[in-house]
């Protein structure tokens, strides 16, 4: 399904309110929790493809479970069946799944001394697991690498015999990300340590009933952020947020505080509003604990006609694609003068934005949102829409009650 958008102009939005699905990131930690302890009940839980892939594996009992192109998941489902005791599954996914590394949890997972083997090549998703009570508690991991091999562990860390203590080598990447996951664990009263480079997590036989309420997702909100940012004028409301949230991407009102977009809330609510007559410049972001949000910050840059510099993003390249190339070739359709290394890219101001352009989605979620809002500016396709089922289901319904104007082709 490819989709025209375009908006009138100048694009204005008086005083519009929008309820956003729960956090796929808290949504994917405490499906894997209830697993673990079934007691506790979830509330405000994401609708997003991750989620119910997620919750799919959990409930069910055959051999092959196969997660698509959920990275959360497989990193997240790998932990869960290495230490679920007399259980044999071979995990798989897309064939862009088969591209993502999985080599430095499955050798963390060995260290404890779990049965993996990959089916095919080696380093790389289907991998069989053979589920063992697991009594070693102490492993060593690269700090640098994704926040979920580490929240992976944690997560079903407490479940273990005599818990886990896990040593990081180097610079961590992704801190937010890990935080949250221990402080899920500690609104269960399982007890956990965070000092310098060692995390520790204590074991937990059971958990007392309770309900967790899941926040509504900090990256869902960055397209309306970067909305606000590109309108004439705009105040919009979301739900359910908070000022003090475990989410990295949280962030975001920081970051776009800088970009000419105030933000405020209010029993639980967040409003963001444009802020008049803005003097924008040039952004030079590090986005080291907030990578999911850069292809909607640079987007937002090349619709105000700002240049920007984003570093932290080496994780991009072992995404649904590889989101670094992917956001230099569609931006350089648009006319856009941009470079990419490993870890950076850097967009040179401009205020050329070519029109009705057809921008690639590779698979990616984020790539079709990420680039909506420059609807603003001028008419764009984005191609394989329904991408968005990945994380933000009703993402296309919203843009429409904001009147954007969207038409299949």
């Amino acid at each position: 399904m490819n989709l025209k958008l375009s908006t009138n102009s100048p694009f204005t939005i008086d005083d519009s309110q929008l309820n956003i699905t729960g956090s796929k990131s808290e949504t994917n930690r405490l499906l894997l929790l209830k697993a673990l302890f079934p007691n506790i009940t979830l509330a405000n839980t994401s609708n997003s493809d991750d989620s119910e892939v997620m919750q799919k594996a959990l409930v069910g009992n055959d051999e092959i479970v196969d997660i698509h192109h959920a990275g959360t998941a497989m990193r997240f489902l790998t932990a869960y069946f290495a230490v679920n005791e007399g259980r044999e599954v071979v995990m798989t996914g897309s064939s862009r799944m088969q591209e993502r590394p999985i080599k430095i949890l499955v050798d963390t997972l060995r260290q404890l001394g779990v049965e993996i083997s990959y089916e095919k090549e080696e380093g790389y998703p289907p991998i069989r697991i053979k589920g063992k009570k697991v009594t070693a508690s102490k492993v060593t991991l690269a700090a640098n690498v994704s926040s979920q091999y580490i929240s992976a562990l944690l997560l079903v860390a407490s479940k273990l015999e005599n818990g886990l203590e896990l040593t990081l080598e180097g610079e961590i990447t992704s801190i937010p990300y890990i935080k949250m996951t221990l402080a899920l664990l500690n609104d269960l009263d399982i007890k956990t340590s965070f000092e310098g480079n060692v995390i520790k997590v204590y074991p937990k036989e059971a958990v007392e009933s309770k309900e967790m309420v899941v926040e509504s997702d900090w990256s869902s909100a960055s397209y309306f952020f970067s909305l606000v940012a590109l309108s004439e004028s705009a105040k919009i409301t979301l739900s359910s947020y908070k000022e003090n949230s475990l989410q990295g991407d949280s962030e975001l009102v920081s970051l776009y505080e800088k970009m000419g977009v105030k933000t405020t809330f209010q029993n639980n609510k967040m409003t963001l509003e444009k802020v008049a007559g803005f003097n924008y410049q040039d952004v030079n972001f590090e986005l080291n604990n907030t990578p999911d949000i850069a292809q909607t910050i640079v987007v937002t840059c090349l619709g105000l006609g700002i240049g920007c510099h984003l570093t932290g993003l080496h994780t991009l390249k072992i995404k649904e694609t590889d989101r670094l190339e992917a956001l230099k070739t569609e931006l350089t359709k648009l006319g856009a003068n941009i470079s990419v290394t490993n870890d950076s890219l850097t967009l040179v101001k401009s205020d050329i934005i070519n029109h009705d352009v057809k921008i690639g989605t590779y698979n990616d979620h984020r790539m079709a949102m990420a680039f909506a809002p420059l609807a603003i500016k001028v008419p764009i396709i984005i191609e394989d829409a329904g991408v968005v089922s990945k994380s933000y289901p009703d993402f296309w319904d919203d843009l429409k009650a904001l009147n954007f104007q969207i038409s299949e082709l």
